[in-house]
């Protein structure tokens, strides 16, 4: 049976389709396969977040051999002042982030994001060929600085891409795989640095090789730069989604306005700070951070004056948080179907802060270094939830904002302890020694209370109060939608 001129429930003859959108015409980024999926598809989801992924490990491979190149660079240049040098050149790699990451996020979510990942990846790639050729740490600085420019728009556009080339169900284990990719790839970095330092001496010791600078730092240099083009590649072959026409014109008509700007930028963060979910990641992460944090330089210190590990304990301790984080990953791409990703991330914020606590209180290195192990786990499960909650809650319009706004808490929180970290340190320790020369009677037992244990218990508070604050704000906002609903009902 017929209606017109093509069978009912089908699609009409070609020609008289007019503008009717047809079922298969749309963008879809996943497709399910045929038969049983191979192991590549049951990891990755689909094709296009495997290239994504792909272009973030070379990516993050030639950023750790960047970094490890500008760092030995600054400090050749600095020659008599070598800490101020480093401390310059690192400073142009996060301070800028405080200014432009606003910024930044509001121009990701204005352009076209594959064209600016690719853009981003060229500018990168220019300036890692011109840095063996600077000699000055005013051109240092100025190379740092707009490499970490071209980062801080690169980071949010990919991130804002990755719920286009994921299904919702896999981004847990897309989130798990970036985690992997942005730090598993540091030994691959280092590896290579060191590999070029051997390669300069052995294959380019002669006159032309130093005219166009194939030392160690050039031959650096220059695989970064390559690295950022088959980045910029693998980007540019990614079938990401066209944003629609009318978007476009009213992106061009925004251009143009001055206020607006600031007006997104508002929009942005009061989604971010105002969003019972986006609330409880931003907070929680960025305030569980300023905690945890204060772990990485004290950890030496605590390996030597509380466990009596001496400088390979902190070898040990620092194994077991890496293993931690990647039990933690594994465990919740294992059962990311069936967890409440909001609940398990202030469950594994609070673990976090339970973990260091113990960790600060126990002065035996094995049971120490199990508790430092639980510590990693809870952290890689924050930060894949975290991730995977932000990608399922933020509207694409605003992805480039919240991210962007992410990485400035994370940024400021970091930063912040790393430097009261060791301050606090040497505050408290100075007390202990006049307050209880560093010892303690709690019910009958000695207790030494250094700087270093007392810092940590601090640290610890810190984020279970976070802990706290997120399961609250999480909690306050279930129930203000609870009461929007039950008032639309009884409207």
């Amino acid at each position: 049976m017929t209606e017109g001129n093509g069978p009912v429930g089908g699609p009409p003859p070609d020609g008289e389709r007019g503008d009717r959108p047809v079922p298969g015409d749309e963008f879809t980024p996943f497709l399910p396969l045929e038969g049983r999926p191979s192991l590549r598809s049951r990891l990755f989801g689909t094709p296009a977040f495997f290239r994504l992924w792909m272009a973030q490990v070379v990516s993050a491979t030639g950023d750790w051999l960047g970094l490890l190149a500008i760092s030995i660079l600054a400090i050749r240049v600095g020659s008599g002042n070598e800490g101020a040098a480093l401390s310059l050149v690192l400073a142009a790699r996060i301070v800028p982030g405080f200014f432009f990451g606003p910024v930044a996020g509001v121009l990701v979510d204005r352009w076209d994001r594959k064209r600016t990942m690719v853009t981003c990846d060229l500018g990168r790639a220019a300036v890692m060929v011109a840095l063996p050729f600077v000699d000055t740490l005013v051109g240092l600085f100025v190379a740092s600085l707009l490499l970490e420019a071209f980062t801080m728009l690169w980071g949010p556009a990919k991130e804002a891409s990755v719920p286009h080339v994921v299904p919702e169900d896999q981004l847990a284990t897309a989130n798990s795989l970036s985690l992997v990719a942005a730090y598993g790839t540091f030994p691959l970095g280092a590896g290579l640095m060191a590999l070029f330092g051997r390669l300069s001496t052995a294959l380019f010791d002669s006159a032309w090789a130093g005219d166009v600078r194939l030392d160690d730092m050039g031959l650096a240099f220059y695989a970064n730069a390559l690295s950022f083009l088959v980045t910029g590649w693998l980007i540019l072959t990614l079938d990401l989604p066209k944003r629609p026409r009318a978007e476009k014109d009213e992106a061009r008509g925004r251009r143009l306005a001055l206020a607006h700007p600031v007006a997104e930028l508002r929009e942005g963060w009061r989604f971010a700070f105002g969003n019972p979910v986006a609330r409880t990641v931003n907070l929680g992460l960025a305030t569980g951070l300023i905690g945890g944090g204060m772990l990485v330089p004290l950890g030496a210190i605590y390996a030597d004056e509380v466990l009596g590990a001496g400088k390979s304990g902190l070898g040990v301790l620092i194994t077991a948080l890496g293993l931690g984080v990647a039990v933690g990953v594994g465990l919740i791409t294992w059962r990311q179907k069936h967890l409440d990703k909001a609940r398990t991330f202030t469950m594994a914020l609070t673990g976090a802060g339970v973990f260091l606590a113990l960790a600060a209180s126990i002065g035996q290195v094995h049971l120490s270094t199990s508790m430092v192990f639980g510590i990693g786990i809870c952290a890689g499960g924050v930060y894949v939830l975290g991730f995977t909650l932000l990608h399922e809650t933020v509207d694409d319009d605003l992805r480039g904002r919240i991210f962007s706004t992410l990485y400035l808490l994370v940024r400021g929180c970091v930063l912040l302890a790393l430097v009261v970290g060791p301050l606090m340190e040497d505050l408290l320790d100075r007390l202990s020694s006049i307050l209880w020369d560093r010892h303690v009677e709690l019910f009958g037992m000695g207790v030494d209370v250094p700087g270093v244990r007392l810092t940590l218990w601090l640290a610890a508070l810190i984020i279970l109060a976070s802990g706290a604050v997120a399961a609250g704000s999480l909690r306050a906002g279930l129930r203000a939608d609870r009461g929007v609903d039950g008032r639309e009902g009884s409207s």
